[in-house]
């Protein structure tokens, strides 16, 4: 099939790529001139494991093209995905200022029969408003049929996903619109459910919703854990094998982040309120993971009473690990309380060192190492669990500091390796604390 993705970040081009990988020829357009010639060049704009060499070999075997121009993009296309962001708006709502553009743009120059699939993340209703804008703009009489068809990716693993996505969720009122955009995935060989416009839409919210709220609730359990002396290691362990909970985003930590997970909550939150819903369960998964954000800051306060002149290091700035994305990362958070309360901070990431500067700026310090982020430090904070820093050699790390004291916000050290310091404070989420002297 002819299939030409509008919006070319972490969706769209994921989903482009791995389309083109299963046969299709996808022709993705973005307004980002040099985004687009990068793309070109076989370079991608998005740090995404598996991402880039499956570009690279599509687009020489002509299955994949860019361009900058809707007449070009769209002029074959069969199926219009329309993968642009719908970043949150100032009242938590999404914005949907680039769907609305791109479906504009869609109408100015569409002169033929299509379906057009809105893969971005969208408020119940929102699909039956693009149609009536899609037909009322369209010039050429072209007929176009509307599909819901929400992702499911996840930073760091995008391209395993959409190659192995646990079900693919096709909503629309036109039966044979559905049935095509169910052939067109039928190479992934994925249970596809069908459903209506309305019920697709809230799929995907529903889910996101769910999940971050699994999220605060085991970093509640994981806070009442300490407090009474037992492991929410173990208690998760125990809860996840029950399989009516499941393992899954049952590990404690400091809360979630990124993209999806924030601004799903609260434009779901939104929706409920506009429509007279006391959906009073996700203000308060809110309210827990804005607390958990803060919480090493809060352990370390408790610890050195002050932290005014205390030198941290802040091993993590993404949100997660295998992505650079630094969308709603806790480091944020973290780091301007720290530097709020007089402390220096020195932080290191793999790969999200660039794009955290554009967030922090200068107002910490970066490092090239975990070696160079530790040196004569007060304290180490652990914020995303790179396997980096789950391999550590902890001892030496604990020699360059000026004192032994590790906070682990996301429970990633194993117990032998801090058993094995001749002096440390370990002070993880959820379990007792190790000291050594």
């Amino acid at each position: 099939m002819n299939v030409t993705i509008v919006g070319t970040g972490y969706v769209g081009l994921s989903t482009g790529v791995c389309l083109a990988e299963i046969g299709h020829k996808v022709t993705c357009i973005d307004i980002d001139e040099k985004k687009i010639n990068n793309l070109r060049q076989g370079i991608s704009p998005i740090y995404e494991p598996g991402l880039e060499p499956m570009l690279v070999k599509n687009s020489k075997a002509g299955n994949l093209l860019f361009t900058t121009s809707h007449q070009e993009g769209l002029s074959e296309a069969e199926i219009i995905i329309i993968a642009v962001g719908t970043p949150q708006g100032s009242d938590g709502a999404a914005d949907l200022f680039y769907l609305k553009q791109a479906a504009t743009d869609i109408s100015a120059h569409l002169n033929h029969d299509a379906i057009v699939v809105i893969k971005s993340t969208v408020p119940v209703g929102t699909n039956d408003h693009i149609k009536n804008v899609l037909e009322n703009e369209c010039s050429n009489n072209a007929k176009i049929e509307i599909v819901s068809n929400p992702e499911f990716l996840r930073q760091g693993s995008a391209v395993h996903d959409t190659m192995h996505a646990d079900r693919i969720i096709i909503g629309s009122n036109n039966s044979e619109a559905a049935a095509k955009i169910a052939e067109m995935y039928r190479p992934l060989n994925v249970p596809i459910i069908i459903t209506t416009l309305r019920s697709a839409e809230m799929i995907k919210y529903a889910s996101n919703a769910f999940l971050a709220t699994k999220i605060s609730y085991i970093n509640e359990i994981a806070n009442l854990c300490e407090a009474v002396g037992a492991n929410v290691e173990d208690v998760a362990k125990g809860m996840g094998m029950d399989k009516r909970i499941g393992e899954a985003f049952l590990y404690a930590g400091i809360g979630y982040g990124g993209s999806c997970f924030p601004k799903d909550v609260k434009a779901l939150l939104h929706t409920a309120n506009n429509n007279n819903v006391n959906f009073s369960l996700l203000k308060e998964t809110i309210t827990i993971n804005e607390h958990q954000h803060e919480l090493l800051v809060v352990k370390a306060l408790n610890r050195f009473g002050d932290l005014n002149g205390k030198k941290i290091a802040m091993l993590g700035l993404s949100f997660k690990p295998e992505t650079d994305d630094m969308r709603e990362a806790p480091s944020i958070k973290i780091a301007a309380l720290l530097t709020k309360l007089g402390s220096e901070v020195v932080a290191y990431d793999p790969v999200a060192t660039n794009n955290a500067k554009k967030i922090l700026g200068n107002t910490i310090k970066y490092a090239k190492s975990v070696n160079e982020a530790v040196l004569n430090t007060d304290a180490l904070f652990i914020v995303t669990e790179w396997n980096e820093f789950k391999n550590l050699d902890l001892s030496c790390i604990i020699n360059k500091m000026a004192k032994p004291i590790v906070y682990d916000g996301r429970n990633c050290l194993k117990e032998e390796m801090i058993t094995a310091c001749e002096a440390i404070e370990y002070y993880p989420i959820g379990k007792p604390a190790i000291i050594i002297k």
